[in-house]
Order: C-alpha cells, then sequence, then structure tokens
C-alpha cells in the first residue's frame, strides 16, 4: 500500500499529513493560510523529499529525535513526530523519501 497526504481543515487554516502505507503520520506540515498554500506544501515534499540534503536531523532537550523537511530556500515544509532512538528516526525518513513523491491526495477538507 502506498502512501497518502491527507488534506485538513482547521478553523481557517489548513494543512497536511504524509501518511506512510501503514498509516502511520510521517510527516505534519505547518498550518496555511489558504488551502492552495497547503496544496503548494505538498508539492514542494513531493519535488524535496528524495534529497538527503534537505533533511535536518535533530534532537530536543528531552533526548527525543526529530526530524524537519526543509525546501530549497530553508523554509520548514514539515517536522516528524518524536521518535526514541536516531534510528527510528531515520526510519522516518526514508519512509517520507520513499513515500513523499507519489503519494495520493485525500482531501478532507
Amino acid at each position: 500500500m502506498s502512501g497518502e497526504y491527507i488534506l485538513k481543515s482547521s478553523g481557517d487554516k489548513f494543512l497536511f499529513n504524509l501518511r506512510a502505507g501503514n498509516h502511520q503520520v510521517i510527516l505534519t506540515s505547518q498550518r496555511y493560510a489558504s488551502k492552495a498554500s497547503a496544496q503548494t506544501g505538498i508539492e514542494s515534499v513531493r519535488k524535496n523529499s528524495p534529497s538527503d540534503a534537505r533533511y535536518g536531523r535533530l534532537t530536543a532537550k528531552d533526548g527525543s529525535h526529530y526530524f524537519n523537511l526543509t525546501a530549497a530556500n530553508g523554509e520548514i515544509i514539515g517536522s516528524s513526530e518524536m521518535y526514541t532512538t536516531a534510528a527510528a528516526r531515520d526510519k522516518g525518513i526514508e519512509s517520507v523519501k520513499t513515500n513523499g513523491p507519489t503519494a495520493i491526495v485525500q482531501d478532507e477538507t
């Protein structure tokens, strides 16, 4: 099963989650002012997710591991959940690389 983008609205804002084939959320976007901007964000994930250089591998103050996916201009496109190990975070990155370019969009707005 392939991944999917879930496009949602929250009040007057829009966001998307990228889910892997097992339905686990692997990337969450920022909140956008318009649906069109959120859709542009999805296209940016499709474009940038294959490039390893676009991932910031980070560690939170509590020792949890996470990553940010950035566009060429350095803007954060999306962030991961918190992982207990760096290896688990790196598997999350691989899942975004695999699912990001071709995932379908489910519009739930």
